[in-house]
């Protein structure tokens, strides 16, 4: 498979890089020399210096030889050209954009004619990710698979958990009759796919898949509240702030909007039809104790400004604030972020990056997700007649290591597997995987 990717910022470089690693032929383009050195120091792949909506450089990078063009510089009609010249010059068979601008992304004939297939919305799907974390407050990261039947829930195990300090095979035996399976666990800097002699310890964050209509007995056994939050204060009246409101209003959610921009403050009054919106700054704790944010089920901070996030966010969980989530665009602040104890931290461009590489995947993908510092994946794809998994029990199947099926979607028929459980062709799998065998799961699922 042959990759060109227009843009070397974070989102072109993060995709890049999950690429390498799975020895794709990749080529990037950039027209900043700083950026483009960055990923000839650190990943094994072409650079061209140049427009990516420039014919030249889509020329030298063998644009007619290429499968997919991903398009993901900051700025939206760079990367509509690109799209539209790789159609009209190169028949690229697929193009894929980030597109920010809501009146480009809500005009599908533009983006048909185009041959954008799909646009990416970063704003929209940061939104969609606080959302999820909103319908389920005590978790760290929340992803929806089978259109939200199936959630996979990472959980950070709380110092007074019943079961901490014990290996998981003690979990299993006292669990009630329904599966329970953790998936991915996460130990600081260690990623694993736990066994049962694994033990759980507080800090630890446990991804489980969950069905839909079993969270709340899921979730009473690991001793947390499923209840939505009802009450919730953003700090950040952007795209991504206005789209959080608009999906809480909806679910009946009572919003606080916190913006420092008097003219932003105006158009989300005449645009939001419940929230409340506030003139003022977000790490003001004067303002934030006079709005009660300890009565807060959630304190959520999606500014453009990385330092204010991450102040207004350890300020409201030491005022009382219930929960806090913290958008971060930098993601050498990641790690920063969760070392000072925020609940839940998101990186719009990882989440870009892994909206994006669903559609890079070999075999019959239909979802992907990166978690875990991106050291590991969560994958959803349908098993193929002919497929090595077909007709065999996931024990006799030869899963490769560091790789566990979590969920067999069978019709209307969702199952938290054994190793006694066969697949059929036609099922959907949900596969949880270490990056390093990313490329034998792929494999395994052509």
């Amino acid at each position: 498979m042959r990759v060109i990717i227009v843009g070397a910022g974070e989102v072109g470089y993060q995709i890049a890089r999950f690429l390498a690693m799975e020895q794709v032929d990749v080529v990037v383009i950039d027209r900043d020399p700083t950026k483009l050195r960055r990923v000839n120091e650190e990943l094994d792949v072409a650079t061209i210096e140049g427009e990516g909506g420039s014919p030249r450089s889509l020329r030298e990078a063998e644009a007619d030889k290429a499968d997919i063009l991903l398009a993901v510089t900051n700025s939206d009609e760079a990367n509509m050209i690109a799209c539209l010249l790789a159609k009209a010059m190169f028949k690229v068979k697929r193009k894929i954009a980030r597109i920010r601008n809501p009146e480009y992304f809500g005009n599908q004939a533009l983006l048909e004619n185009l041959g954008i297939d799909p646009a990416i919305n970063p704003e929209l799907e940061v939104a969609k990710a606080v959302v999820r974390l909103l319908e389920t407050p005590f978790a760290s990261e929340v992803e929806e698979f089978e259109e939200g039947l199936v959630k996979v829930i990472g959980f950070k195990v709380p110092e007074d958990f019943t079961f901490a300090r014990q290996p998981l095979k003690s979990l299993r035996e006292v669990m009630p009759p329904k599966k329970f399976l953790i998936g991915i666990m996460e130990k600081g800097d260690r990623v694993l796919i736990p066994s049962g002699r694994d033990v759980i310890e507080p800090g630890d964050i446990i991804y489980v898949p969950v069905k839909k209509w079993e969270i709340g007995d899921v979730m009473s056994f690991l001793e947390v509240s499923a209840k939505p939050a009802k009450k919730v204060m953003l700090v950040g009246g952007g795209r991504i702030g206005y789209y959080i409101a608009s999906f809480m209003e909806r679910k009946g959610a009572d919003v606080k909007i916190i913006e420092k921009d008097e003219a932003r403050c105006r158009f989300l009054s005449s645009s939001l039809r419940k929230a409340v919106v506030l003139h003022g700054d977000g790490s003001d704790g004067k303002l934030l104790q006079e709005e009660n944010i300890s009565r807060m089920n959630a304190f959520v901070s999606v500014s453009n400004n990385d330092e204010l996030n991450i102040m207004a966010s350890l300020l409201a969980k030491r005022m009382g604030a219930q929960k806090t989530i913290t958008l971060v665009n930098r993601t050498d602040y990641l790690s920063l972020a969760h070392s000072l104890g925020l609940q839940s931290v998101l990186s719009p461009r990882l989440i870009t990056a892994s909206s994006i590489l669903r559609y890079v995947r070999r075999g019959e993908i239909l979802s992907l997700t990166a978690i875990a510092d991106n050291k590991a994946e969560i994958i959803e794809a349908r098993v193929a007649k002919g497929s090595a998994l077909e007709g065999k029990s996931l024990s006799e199947a030869g899963l490769p290591r560091n790789c566990l099926v979590g969920v067999i979607i069978r019709g209307e028929r969702i199952s938290i597997p054994g190793g006694e459980d066969v697949v059929r062709a036609g099922d959907k799998v949900i596969i949880f995987t270490l990056s390093e065998s990313i490329k034998a799961v792929e494999k395994l699922l052509a």
